[in-house]
């Protein structure tokens, strides 16, 4: 983390108009166009799953769409609602409404620009893959666990909101499934299903709701007492015009009580569109700025809510759909904005036709292709401790609350990461003799005599809470044999931490009170460098801090024989 760096904000469209042509601008044209169209059913699905009206999932789209585009650190990222956020969001509406998540995102987009502006991009890459394979299929099993009612036409009202007692509420109602109903729930996910195999660049999800539309307002024309419930049943006429921006109320008590949320939403953020952008980056092989993506995304997120939106990041298959239709630059982006403000203000009539059955057959094909199945049996391969971190966090995904899973998940990858490392440090005791050359690929052997006296103790590997807590324990069992000089030898200690500072010190100076000296090796420049800050070096002394094991021997035999002539000298006076 750089806290003192200058800020890393650089958006690529910026950078793009140095060099664009009529050329790019009609590949962009072509590509955004698709995009938005690809977009369109997923914004309004998105929206209704979430718990908002399908005009929120569009305004949200549109308005984020742009921004992240517009201020993103990727060149073909296109940004939007997205089925990951669907049950943090439909949960945080149940209990706080929807000022609660407006005030949640606000906080969110903070968190996500302090990210950028404290260049922790890159960090985020860094969480566990079986955590974001968890949550990531846990969201997915939740997601079409509540497209069951629509796509069955159980016609249930109140639907618990935990998964398990939802599922009893399906059981207990599957005899009430309307024939009708899921036949155009069936009808539209077959659409679906189909048409990539007739041509990958046909948006299936776009297909099947004009077709499925088309024959509803057919069926329903000639036969009145057949009908399904559409958006404009359910949600009423869908307002046309733009929301005007609307401020909220912020205190310490509702950003206590919304915080673990805001944070939730910001790492889902986070951790999705720089996963989307490495994507296109391997495709198109542009370089992301990692930290401007996550102030770009940021800034989306502060003003989005400001309009009634829902979370917004980047989207994994909008963006490739803009790389196979020839968008190379954050232009095409904003053009497929455009082409949803464009539908919102002038369709939405037609919009209000579509049937919730058609829609959750969507959002039911988007559950599946997030499940990655085959990840995570690919997983079940991989050692206990990523099996034990994917089942967790897939587990209190489902049950519990996407929150709880991000969290403990991370808690346990760090607890496990760490007991590995513990398991692979080692630290070794050396007497009499030393390879000077083991350990290392060096062909020649130096083999140093220790004089009796000097006990040899190297530390392989970081020098942290846990390693300290074994080393301690190992310098406890050697007590007994009480040597003149100790040297510690830490060529391969790449970093050291408070409490391993701490339990060296106590050893120092419960050493010093035996009369035993302490010698340290191999100490490297970060390691030296916290030392000093620590005083460790001055109580040491210098001269007993030495940068390679020839010297730190050579200063301990030289040590236990003065030690040994000045007893001698004290015996023969006697």
């Amino acid at each position: 983390m750089n806290l003192s760096g200058t800020i890393d904000f650089r958006p690529k469209l910026f950078s793009t108009f140095r060099s664009y042509s009529s050329t790019k601008f009609k590949a962009d044209l072509i590509a955004g166009i698709v995009v938005g169209i690809v977009a369109l059913p997923l914004a309004i699905a998105f929206g209704i799953a979430s718990g908002v009206s399908p005009t929120i999932g569009l305004i949200t789209a549109i308005i984020g769409g742009f921004m992240v585009s517009a201020f993103g650190g990727n060149t073909v990222q296109i940004g939007g609602p997205t089925g990951a956020f669907i049950i943090i969001v439909y949960n945080i509406i149940a209990q706080y409404g929807l000022t609660g998540l407006a005030i949640a995102t606000f906080m969110a987009g903070l968190i996500l620009v302090a990210m950028g502006l404290f260049h922790l991009g890159t960090v985020i890459r860094f969480i566990p893959y079986p955590i974001v394979v968890g949550f990531t299929a846990g969201i997915a099993l939740t997601i079409f666990s509540t497209q069951i009612n629509d796509f069955f036409g159980l016609g249930l009202t109140e639907i618990p909101g935990e998964f398990i007692p939802k599922w009893g509420t399906y059981f207990r109602n599957f005899g009430n499934i309307d024939l009708y109903t899921f036949a155009v729930g069936l009808v539209s996910l077959l659409i679906i299903v189909v048409t990539p195999k007739i041509s990958k660049k046909l948006p299936g999800a776009l297909i099947s709701i004009i077709i499925m539309t088309a024959a509803v307002a057919a069926v329903e024309y000639f036969d009145p007492s057949l009908t399904v419930e559409t958006i404009g049943r359910r949600f009423g006429d869908m307002p046309t015009d733009l929301p005007l921006p609307h401020g909220f109320e912020l205190n310490m008590t509702t950003i206590n009580l919304l915080l673990p949320s805001a944070f939730t939403i910001a790492m889902l953020g986070a951790i999705e569109s720089l996963l989307s952008a490495t994507v296109a980056d391997g495709i198109t092989g542009s370089r992301t700025n990692s930290n401007t993506e996550l102030i770009g995304q940021g800034m989306a997120n502060i003003v989005v809510p400001m309009f009634g939106g829902i979370p917004v990041t980047g989207a994994i298959a909008r963006t490739m759909t803009n790389i196979t239709n020839g968008g190379r630059t954050p232009v095409a982006g904003i053009v497929h904005a455009v082409v949803l403000l464009l539908i919102f203000l002038f369709l939405m009539p037609l919009i209000n036709m579509v049937p919730m059955a058609c829609l959750a057959a969507v959002l039911m094909v988007v559950a599946y292709n997030m499940s990655a199945w085959r990840t995570v049996v690919s997983i079940f391969k991989s050692p206990k401790s990523d099996i034990s971190v994917l089942l967790v966090t897939f587990f209190l995904t489902v049950i519990f609350d996407l929150t709880i899973a991000i969290e403990i998940g991370l808690l346990l990858a760090v607890v496990l990461f760490l007991r590995r490392v513990m398991e692979n440090s080692q630290i070794k005791v050396y007497s009499e003799q030393l390879d000077v050359a083991e350990g290392t690929d060096l062909s020649t052997h130096e083999v140093l005599k220790v004089e009796k006296g000097v006990s040899v103790y190297e530390i392989d590997g970081p020098f942290f809470f846990g390693i300290a807590t074994k080393f301690d324990e190992l310098m406890r069992s050697t007590m007994q044999d009480k040597p003149i000089v100790r040297i510690i030898r830490m060529r391969k200690v790449p970093f050291i931490d408070s409490t391993a500072i701490h339990n060296l010190e106590i050893l120092i100076r419960s050493s010093h009170e035996e009369g035993i000296e302490v010698v340290l090796s191999g100490v490297n420049e970060n390691v030296h460098h916290s030392l000093l800050n620590a005083k460790v070096e001055s109580l040491v002394g210098e001269r007993n801090i030495c940068d390679h094991i020839t010297k730190a021997v050579a200063l301990a035999n030289s040590i236990v024989a003065e030690r040994r002539a000045s007893n001698d000298h004290s015996s023969s006076k006697v």
